[in-house]
């Protein structure tokens, strides 16, 4: 019995959301809450949104959120908008901003 909640298109670097997901992989949803509200970093804001998403939906499919547990979390690459940026003699510089596809699935 599984619950999932997407993101597509977080504008976060996918590495910097790796980061975060070692922290949460593989603990209970209260504890996984606890630490990414702790956490000082940007990812773990997204994070704890998707997981309060991923509950809700477990809540709609009836399971039991006191033994629910983070069993995997995905961070793929998204969408790469990609800028410029004028540099000496009129060449342009290319910016990559990096956006992420983040899944985290719930097992209980």
């Amino acid at each position: 019995m599984k619950a999932t909640a997407k993101l597509k298109g977080a504008r976060i670097s996918p590495i910097k959301v790796r980061e975060v997901v070692g922290l949460v992989k593989g603990k209970s949803v209260d504890d996984a809450l606890v630490v990414l509200k702790y956490s000082n970093r940007k990812a773990s804001f997204i994070l704890r949104k998707i997981v309060d998403s991923a509950v809700a939906n477990a809540l709609d499919k009836g399971f039991d959120v006191d033994k629910l547990k983070v069993s995997n979390v995905v961070a793929n690459d998204g969408v790469r908008m990609k800028r410029f940026q004028p540099r000496a003699m009129g060449r342009a510089g290319r910016i990559l901003k990096r956006t992420s596809n983040i899944i985290v699935t719930l097992e209980g």
